[in-house]
């Protein structure tokens, strides 16, 4: 099976790239509803232990945890040493599952793949790109968006220059649905001439 990692920065439109390919029948793990999924379940216990008081009802309190690690390198480091473990775990079993059904192609939507490391992990990884403006613009239209919590966002997450350069395909997203679908689509055409080598090293990394 080839293992495709999707990325961007916030507001480039990897949502809308991820929704098209569910829609041709390719499976896409988003790993930020992975994590919703964790606040909600298995990190509750293990971030109220390390940030009290943002959790309540079993749930974790998004805008209070919010409030405790942005601008906070450090409190940021913590709750990625608990969170991206379980991620990671998630997103082998959705792997593992995918192969055992016979799935030639499976692809994981990771925001910060290349800010996490795990670049390496993937047969090939397809970057979600637009302008600067055009990102600005999506994302000051969003409800509850401030150009503080913008820039914030944004400093956390490598340029989108750098991405590109990092990239194996990317997608722009300032050209309209229909070319950005004809960009997919054809990405998709080459991508299955790779080999594929990346679910092994992703099984390998489970025998550590």
């Amino acid at each position: 099976m080839i293992v495709i990692g999707l990325t961007g920065s916030i507001g480039m439109g990897k949502s809308t790239v991820a929704a098209y390919l569910r829609g041709l029948g390719i499976p896409v793990l988003d790993a930020d509803r992975v994590v919703h999924e964790l606040y909600a379940g298995a990190a509750v216990p293990l971030i109220e232990a390390a940030f009290p008081g943002t959790t309540a009802g079993g749930v974790v309190d998004r805008p209070a945890l919010g409030g405790r690690v942005l601008g906070s390198p450090e409190a940021m480091k913590r709750l990625e040493a608990i969170v991206h473990p379980l991620v990671r775990a998630a997103e082998w079993r959705f792997l593992r599952a995918e192969q055992d059904k016979g799935t030639p192609l499976a692809i994981l939507e990771i925001p910060l793949l290349f800010e996490t490391g795990a670049g390496d992990l993937f047969d090939a990884v397809i970057v979600v790109s637009a302008s600067a403006e055009a990102q600005r613009e999506r994302l000051l239209a969003r409800t509850g968006m401030t150009v503080e919590k913008l820039e914030a966002i944004v400093a956390k997450q490598m340029p989108d220059a750098e991405k590109r350069a990092r990239a194996d395909y990317v997608v722009d997203t300032e050209v309209g649905h229909e070319d950005s679908r004809q960009q997919i689509d054809a990405i998709l055409k080459d991508i299955v001439t790779r080999p594929p080598l990346a679910y092994q090293r992703w099984a390998a990394l489970q025998d550590i």
